[in-house]
């Protein structure tokens, strides 16, 4: 099956499936599967992807798991001897964040999943890992030492898979049962809903130290919770982090900060400034434009400018106002002849789609297209990305 699979790595899987039903000797089901999956897992997860000997779930528990990217940073926030893994999965956060621990035990209730995670971590790295097929918390209960580090990633879907954002709400319940990991671990990393309120899962978990919001490609993917039982009277961070091939981004800061910032507003500059998606989830509204000596253009808005482009590196998208357009109608047929254009909405009174759709635009070309509102009034400004 391997050879066939690597034979027929990309070409279409429902060809494949037609054409050689009922003519191999081996599971062709399966040997479609772990096609359609590396297909899927060739830009998530290149390295897994390479690798001809390991196997690949159903298409539903490779969407759920963590990219090689996002499992990549996270190992390099916590490390030790040992770690467990309360929610396995297909196993990639617990292959990653295994690299800065001598030993590791990854737990999963699904017979399959267990089993294929077994498999690939004897291929990965033999010996290393322990396999949990059954219940995370009665496992955690039961055991005897302390790990090093408990990560979680509780699952975010419902009975009637609706999509669930509180952390009582998914499982495992972390905020029930975090006595209990408390009590089994150094540290515990919690991986949650890239749409959690943050301030309403500080009021659930208040031991929690440190915050991460993590985009990739400036798209937010996940947001990290994590305590160590190490650390005393800490002033909780709050770390905005973008990923990217070119190199990660970053922005610090408190709610502290935030809370006794004070926005400079003022008119369109030459220069307009969004912040990364991760800063802005994370509600660094005020702080952002302080640290970096912007105004902005309204208090719901979050977008800054400036009459000179900024000296220092700033975590986000500079653009130069080329013009403001008053009649989108008749000016965008000049502006725009090819309809190729980039749409960006904040605060404004339709959203890019909207826009998109009510002027018969597509996404493209090197200009971008930028509704916000500014002072008292809605505006629409043409323009060029800096940097």
């Amino acid at each position: 099956m391997i050879k066939f699979v690597q034979d027929h790595l990309w070409e279409d899987p429902a060809h494949l499936l037609f054409k050689y039903a009922g003519k191999t000797d081996f599971d062709i089901k399966l040997a479609i599967q772990q096609i359609s999956a590396r297909q899927k897992a060739k830009s998530k997860i290149p390295s897994w992807a390479s690798n001809p000997n390991l196997l690949f779930p159903a298409s539903i528990s490779m969407e759920q798991a963590s990219s090689e990217e996002t499992a990549k940073f996270k190992s390099t926030l916590v490390n030790g001897e040992s770690m467990v893994d309360l929610t396995g999965g297909f196993g990639v956060d617990t292959f990653f964040l295994s690299g800065n621990f001598e030993k590791a035990t990854y737990c999963e209730r699904q017979d399959e999943l267990a089993r294929i995670a077994h498999h690939n971590f004897e291929q990965l790295s033999p010996n290393k890992f322990t396999v949990v097929n059954g219940d995370s918390l009665e496992f955690l209960s039961s055991y005897q030492e302390t790990f090093d580090l408990i990560y979680v990633d509780p699952a975010r879907r419902g009975g009637a898979n609706q999509k669930l954002y509180k952390l009582a709400d998914c499982e495992p319940d972390v905020v029930r049962y975090w006595d209990l990991m408390k009590s089994k671990a150094n540290a515990v990393l919690i991986k949650a809903s890239p749409m959690l309120d943050i301030k309403q899962a500080l009021i659930e978990i208040p031991e929690v130290q440190e915050i991460w919001t993590i985009s990739v490609r400036n798209e937010v993917k996940e947001i990290l919770l994590l305590w160590k039982k190490t650390v005393e009277d800490v002033q909780r961070k709050i770390h905005c982090m973008d990923l990217h091939p070119d190199g990660g981004r970053s922005f610090s800061f408190t709610f502290e900060e935030e809370e006794k910032s004070e926005s400079n507003f003022g008119s369109i500059g030459q220069y307009l400034i969004e912040p990364m998606g991760s800063i802005l989830k994370a509600g660094a509204f005020k702080v952002f434009g302080v640290k970096f000596d912007l105004k902005k253009l309204h208090p719901n808005s979050h977008l800054y400018t400036s009459q000179h482009l900024p000296k220092s590196q700033i975590p986000g998208r500079v653009f130069r106002v080329i013009q403001e357009i008053s009649n989108p109608k008749k000016e965008l047929k000049h502006l725009v002849p090819t309809g190729k254009v980039n749409v960006i909405t904040r605060n404004y009174i339709l959203s890019a789609d909207e826009f998109k759709k009510k002027y018969k635009l597509r996404d493209g070309g090197s200009q971008f297209l930028i509704g916000t509102k500014a002072g008292g009034k809605y505006t629409l400004l043409l323009a060029e990305l800096v940097k």
